[in-house]
């Protein structure tokens, strides 16, 4: 099972437009490319119809995922998965507003069936062309870093592995002895702060990563000072960023700056584009499930005693409380300040609760959650209250994942943690994906979770 943190961020520092431009349009220009193709191969006219489908291609697929190391069928899998859920989020649109007619349906399949195909070639190639054709246009940059550090060891790491960047570290500037440095990993020592500034001046260093620590303040503004006189970009990364920061983002309060160190992923536009995603979604699968949902519904009335729906205080977005609605599976009814978790073989579920279990048709109540808002289809599964009562004190950041709303399926429940956490060891496991959907959330990786979530549900993972 991966760890939390291999899960590759998506990240494209404004600095470095040439190699972060191409990587934001590469998946929308490939997708938009093969429908272009698809629609002159069966002499389609590239009409409103089409452009109206380009734009909404364009929105789901931008911004393009930040490249990692390839694996190629981690990378297959990711890319079918990707492109599937946007196929049926498309087919749900043109359903719902009767336009699929419209559109040449031989197009439209050749287009299908290409994309994914493209993706793949352009993610298998790409890493290796993009840092030789940046250098050999000269658009590979020069960067040094202030501070042999441990924050400036790792951003060397970081720039080392990530060669999709364009930037060629050529070494550290550092006040402090050989014995006191050591031998960084990533580059050479090149001298005293004192040189760096005419360092800059004489090798045409284009950037300057300054991560001395903050209490560093008066060798920080004196080397700030000198460095007036180049034409570098400096950027100053703080030991702040030492700790494991959410959403950690540059603002402004009035005129004065300030950075975010834990935030929601769901502010601004992104926030529209989640709740959008949600109501899409929860809209289109009651609609397919509605049968479904009356059938359980009489088969827990019939099975056993008590109501159909089973209602629990869960932690919301914030921790505030919500209610949340399940089929009853049970032949108890827990919501007090202890609550053990159903286990294998538990004498408390019924044997049709045990069934619903097995293939998840308990939760299906939850899609009415994401209509209210309280809940989305994506996010941290919510607890109950006792259990967010205890594990937040035995667990640290246990709190931020109600940074966003629980959901309905996770990042944690598609790598092997669904169901029981009987262990201390388990939640923390779980609350470490929860955490890195936190930093990495996309649109892109909602759809990846929800498509992942379908082949979890049909084994039957860790149900019961």
């Amino acid at each position: 099972m991966p760890a939390a943190h291999e899960i590759q961020p998506r990240i494209f520092p404004s600095h470095l437009a040439p190699a972060a431009l191409v990587w934001m349009m590469l998946d929308p220009a490939v997708a938009l490319a093969t429908l272009v193709s698809s629609a002159v191969a069966f002499d389609a006219p590239f009409d409103g119809r089409y452009v109206i489908l380009a734009l909404l291609v364009f929105s789901f697929t931008f911004p393009g995922r930040a490249p990692s190391r390839f694996n190629g069928w981690s990378a297959a899998r990711d890319i079918i998965g990707y492109w599937a859920a946007i196929v049926v989020l498309l087919l749900l649109l043109g359903s719902a507003t009767h336009t699929l007619h419209v559109f040449d349906q031989r197009a439209l399949l050749t287009w299908v069936g290409a994309t994914p195909i493209a993706l793949f070639a352009a993610h298998r190639l790409a890493p290796d062309i993009l840092p030789r054709m940046l250098a050999a246009e000269g658009l590979q940059r020069v960067a040094v870093i202030a501070g042999a550090d441990e924050l400036g060891r790792r951003l060397a790491e970081q720039i080392r592995t990530t060669p999709f960047l364009g930037i060629r570290l050529i070494g550290y500037f550092d006040d402090r002895g050989p014995g006191r440095i050591g031998n960084p990993a990533a580059g050479a020592v090149l001298g005293s702060l004192g040189e760096l500034a005419n360092y800059v001046k004489s090798h045409h260093v284009d950037l300057i990563y300054i991560t001395l620590p903050m209490v560093s303040q008066p060798r920080i503004l004196k080397l700030l000072d000198e460095l007036c006189d180049t034409t570098a970009s400096i950027y100053f990364t703080p030991d702040i960023f030492l700790f494991d920061l959410i959403q950690a983002r540059m603002d402004t309060v009035g005129e004065m700056p300030v950075v975010a160190v834990c935030e929601t992923p769901f502010y601004g536009f992104s926030g529209l584009v989640k709740r959008a995603s949600d109501l899409a979604l929860a809209s289109a699968i009651l609609l397919l499930i509605a049968p479904i949902m009356l059938a359980v519904a009489i088969g827990v009335k019939l099975t056993s005693p008590g109501p159909v729906f089973f209602r629990q205080r869960r932690y919301g977005l914030d921790g505030r409380e919500i209610i949340v609605y399940k089929f009853r599976t049970m032949t108890v009814i827990e919501d007090s300040g202890v609550i053990r978790q159903a286990t294998r073989d538990d004498p408390r579920v019924t044997p049709f609760g045990a069934f619903l279990r097995r293939t998840s048709l308990d939760e299906l109540p939850q899609f009415i959650n994401v209509l209210q808002g309280r809940m989305s289809v994506v996010g941290p599964r919510p607890h109950a209250v006792a259990h967010n009562e205890l594990y937040r004190k035995l667990i640290k950041s246990y709190m931020i994942r109600h940074k966003v709303k629980p959901g309905i399926t996770g990042l944690a429940q598609v790598h092997g943690l669904r169901g029981e956490t009987d262990t201390l060891e388990k939640m923390k496991a779980r609350i470490e994906y929860d955490l890195a959907y936190l930093r990495n959330w996309s649109l892109r990786l909602d759809l990846q979770i929800v498509w992942k979530t379908i082949f979890v549900v049909l084994k039957k993972q860790n149900a019961y």
